[in-house]
């Protein structure tokens, strides 16, 4: 059986490319968008309509904007800047080059 261990390093490429991380602590945003509809409790009641809908229901709705808004909150704050996205495509069509 072989142990796991880590790629040799590409070093022709180290310092070109752009690192990517996900790490962004905005991702921990897009929590409220799953973490909020799995509270049934809060939402649970028909006071207060709202048009004569029940709130369980426009809360729900309330929801969909909620997470729509918080998903393109974070699109926006984690996007890479324009120098970083051009350094990507550089480094990629070096590397179809090759």
């Amino acid at each position: 059986m072989s142990s796991a261990s880590r790629p040799p390093g590409d070093t022709a490429t180290a310092g070109v490319a752009p690192q990517r991380s996900d790490r962004s602590p905005w991702n921990w945003l897009l929590l409220v968008g799953i973490v909020l509809p799995l509270l049934v409790p809060i939402y649970n009641r028909i006071e207060p309509t709202l048009f004569g809908w029940p709130f369980f229901y426009w809360f729900q709705l309330v929801l969909v904007a909620v997470g729509v808004l918080t998903t393109s909150l974070v699109y926006r704050a984690t996007r890479r800047g324009s120098a970083d996205r051009q350094a990507a495509r550089d480094a990629v069509a070096r590397d179809q080059e090759r």
